[in-house]
């Protein structure tokens, strides 16, 4: 999602999903709040939004997008627009200092389920900005948009260096429904691996400052991991939180994927045996209760850069919940994070941040939290040999402690994080 700055340079491409539907809405203008407290009151069915400029901020409710069976992929939908980035001038200007000219839009990036781009405008007082904008369409585009309005939000107010500034987030008014998101342009350099210490205590820091504000697991409103929406209904309960996240997604997976009762089989015991013997008995390396921490959520290194202007690693493409902060770091073992797999960027966060007790376990918490990052590429990639390493996963921790028959051995030999085998993510799409 969001900047893909350059990511050809690198070969690793964001993802972030869309489907066609139509889709109306309304809006109401909401006090002042630093967490607009009606995102969280709202039914399943009228998913919310926010719009922000300066300091005034917007509920957009969702009214009826689920009807549709429109269906496509962006790069359909671009073929039909004839290489013409699809841009309602109108709409962008509601979120911009009146008076604001737009220059130019261009195709910025490279993205498999929104069209990214950049737009070059010309400032009241006659300077120029620029700005990154990311348009998706119908429900699934409206949640994976809005969940990484309010993600950036979080992020930027906790941390304004860490991630390009939030604009706005908005509705195109056409024929199908799109919506938008909108944050300032910062050029960054992709292609150079982060320093693991500045880059590390600067994750640390996001994640240690952090506060939820319900002092629960979850988030106040859905997020999206590539083309998979998160469960993120607030839990007192890490376990329960991650145990229903994990059900969630592997239930998106055989959707994609189809049936296989082996792994079938051992999600299950991963969710009834596995999860209660690593997650409801730790606590952090205080002694305290694990704080619920707000994490990127689908962090690996296609989705952040340095600042050329600052020198400073930034994030972008956030799908955010509140989490066990060591969750950030199960998408460092999956086959696309390559740089991130050094072991150098987890011995450094350590540093910062240190391991949970019980301290031996935390592997095998990693490799717990990788499933998540695994089984969402498998069920956005259908094919994708991400099934088997996830599968392979579980037979490790099912092994290890709660043994069962019926599903395979554990074969070392496949596991990429022992081999080092990689994939270049959205291969199969024509992206690369």
């Amino acid at each position: 999602m969001l900047i893909t700055y350059r990511c050809h340079q690198r070969q690793h491409y964001p993802t972030d999903s869309f489907s066609i539907e139509q889709a109306p809405w309304t809006a109401q203008v909401l006090n002042n709040h630093p967490f607009p407290h009606a995102l969280t009151d709202e039914p399943a069915s009228q998913p919310t939004a926010v719009i922000y400029t300066g300091n005034q901020r917007t509920q957009i409710t969702m009214e009826s997008a689920k009807n549709s069976s429109k269906s496509s992929n962006m790069k359909e939908i671009l073929a039909r627009l004839g290489g013409v980035f699809p841009m309602d001038q109108e709409a962008v200007l509601k979120l911009l200092p009146v008076g604001t000219k737009l220059i130019a839009v261009e195709k910025f990036g490279v993205s498999v389920f929104t069209a990214t781009g950049r737009i070059k405008a010309l400032e009241p007082t006659g300077g120029q900005k620029e700005y990154f904008i990311k348009v998706a369409y119908g429900e699934q585009g409206w949640v994976m948009l809005n969940g990484e309005a309010m993600s950036s939000l979080m992020i930027y107010d906790l941390m304004p260096d860490f991630i390009p500034k939030p604009v706005g987030f908005g509705t195109y008014q056409q024929e199908q429904a799109a919506y938008f998101y909108l944050s300032e342009f910062v050029d960054m350099d992709v292609t150079t691996p982060p320093d693991p210490v500045e880059w590390t205590k600067r994750l640390a820091n996001m994640h240690k400052q952090s506060q939820s504000p319900t002092g629960q697991f979850g988030f106040p409103v859905k997020t999206c991991d590539g083309k998979t929406a998160h469960t993120t209904d607030w839990e007192e309960s890490w376990a329960v939180f991650y145990r229903t996240l994990f059900l969630g997604v592997c239930k998106r997976d055989i959707e994609a994927n189809g049936s296989w009762p082996e792994l079938e089989l051992a999600t299950e015991q991963i969710a009834n045996a596995v999860i209660p013997q690593l997650l409801d008995n730790f606590e952090m390396s205080d002694g305290q209760k694990i704080k619920p921490c707000i994490i990127h959520g689908n962090l690996w290194e296609g989705n952040m850069g340095i600042s050329k202007e600052t020198n400073k690693s930034l994030l972008f493409d956030a799908g955010s919940y509140f989490a066990h902060n060591e969750m950030e770091l199960g998408h460092w073992r999956c086959e696309f994070s390559t740089v991130f797999r050094d072991k150098s960027y987890t011995e450094h966060y350590q540093l910062n941040y240190p391991p949970a007790e019980p301290v031996e376990e935390f592997d095998d918490r990693n490799w717990l939290y990788s499933l998540k990052g695994a089984i969402v590429y498998s069920a956005g990639h259908p094919q994708s040999s991400m099934r088997k390493t996830a599968y392979n996963n579980m037979l490790y921790l099912i092994e290890k402690y709660a043994p069962l028959d019926g599903v395979d051995k554990y074969d070392p030999n496949i596991d990429p994080s022992i081999t080092g085998a990689c994939i270049v993510p959205h291969l199969a799409e024509g992206f690369i």
